[in-house]
């Protein structure tokens, strides 16, 4: 039988069509939302006190590298260039071991900020799978795939990615997917055999895009084509997929974008941090109908995972930028990081909002926290964007399983991991 958690008197922020604020309980009956917002007087076996807490749907982050977690601090302050050399020639030298250790290092951190449900980009995603399993987190696990000239894998990229979307399809909160590393390494055979491997398993489809304007022009150079346009041309954009980045466009690009009914992971903080320049079109993404999504980027880049951060200094970004502070207001900002990143994903049936028959993603904030409070109905969204950060998280639920309880986590060997992180940092970094 399944068991049956309350969490009582909270104010909970649905997320659902209407974007209603409730005040009341939240009924999980095993893995899924039996109730909303009514008081719940049946038997139960696990009540949480959330009175005056804020329920809030578990984030969704649509680009990171969660095994660059032990790398953190090794490659700030460089051109890009350098910084690219850099991870390349680290990322040829790491084990089974060091990535795990990286995947659980990254997930004990999105759950300390509300994270439950993320879109990884790497090789080596079946030790990453087995990793995200312990640790009870959704990972969309998309190994990358590239010529074979450019590659570090032992055999075929492509052949690698279909090999561990077969093995993975059917595991639980892991959603297997097919990972394009980026024009740049990516030839018209390598994008296009992975846009099939994706229809064929219908499985999610990321890529790098547009990123940086050497990369926009140098691809121009050799094709006729910018980026995106390119990838039109030969089939690849589609509804499936996500395009982290994508801060270099022009108007016809997003609008091919939106025609083909795909998504957009914009990464702030890491292309601010990386001095690329530009700055994702996101207000026009929205005025054409490209789904817009959230990422981190990896801990090399951005340095964290944390997605209540990134929601806030990408609103910052858009309206500083446009010099126009009405654009990305606080609900279109809660809604990249909910709904739409479950919409990235093709999940916005089962998550991104606390609706009865969806999947339990689910995160307590202490709403007794001063940077939360004056707190009514009126100023709930707005303090979310704006106001609140990582240490208001409490208690993070995912698909049913508490993986943070009162900010202790409970699958992990947190002590272990964060110890085992700095071997690693030095075996990797200091060669």
């Amino acid at each position: 039988m399944s068991k049956t958690t309350v969490i009582r008197d909270a104010w909970i922020v649905t997320q659902d069509p209407l974007r209603r604020v409730l005040r009341g309980d939240v009924v999980i009956d095993g893995e899924k939302i039996a109730s909303v917002g009514t008081r719940y007087e049946g038997s139960v076996d696990t009540e949480i006190d959330a009175s005056g807490d804020i329920v809030i749907p578990g984030l969704v982050n649509t680009h990171t590298h969660i095994a660059m977690s032990v790398m953190k601090g090794v490659v700030d302050d460089l051109l890009f260039p350098d910084f690219l050399d850099k991870v390349f020639k680290i990322d040829s030298d790491r084990t089974d071991e060091d990535i795990s250790t990286g995947t659980k290092l990254g997930c004990m951190e999105m759950m300390r900020s509300g994270t439950t449900t993320f879109v990884d980009m790497y090789y080596s995603e079946d030790v990453i799978a087995k990793a995200v399993k312990e640790a009870g987190l959704r990972g969309v696990l998309c190994w990358c795939v590239l010529d074979q000239q450019f590659t570090t894998q032992k055999g075929s990229p492509l052949k690698n990615c279909k090999s561990f979307c077969d093995r993975f399809k059917n595991e639980r909160k892991i959603i297997p997917g097919v990972a394009l590393q980026g024009v740049y390494v990516c030839n018209e055979e390598t994008c296009v055999s992975a846009k099939e491997l994706s229809d064929e398993a219908k499985a999610p489809i990321t890529y790098h895009l547009s990123e940086t304007r050497g990369e926009v022009n140098e691809h121009k150079r050799k094709t006729g084509r910018r980026p995106a346009e390119w990838l039109s041309d030969i089939g690849v954009l589609g509804e499936r997929g996500i395009a982290a980045h994508s801060a270099w466009l022009t108007m016809n690009e997003v609008r091919l974008m939106a025609n083909a009914r795909m998504s957009v992971a914009t990464c702030p903080v890491s292309n601010m941090k990386l001095a690329t320049g530009g700055v994702a079109p996101v207000p026009e993404f929205q005025k054409y109908g490209v789904n817009v999504s959230i990422g981190t980027d990896g801990s090399t880049t951005n340095n964290s995972l944390d997605m209540i951060s990134e929601m806030k200094i990408l609103g910052l970004l858009q309206k500083s930028s446009r010099w126009d502070p009405t654009v990305t207001p606080a609900q279109d900002l809660l809604d990249f990081a909910t709904i739409n990143g479950a919409k990235a994903i093709g999940m916005q049936d089962a998550l991104g909002s606390i609706e009865p028959g969806k999947y339990a993603d689910i995160v307590i904030l202490d709403g007794k926290a001063p940077n939360l409070r004056p707190l009514l109905y009126e100023n709930v969204i707005a303090n979310l964007a704006y106001s609140s950060s990582s240490a208001n998280v409490k208690t993070v639920i995912c698909q049913g399983d508490t993986v943070l309880l009162d900010g202790k986590y409970t699958t992990l060997d947190a002590g272990g991991v964060l110890a085992d992180s700095e071997d690693m940092w030095r075996s990797l970094c200091l060669r």
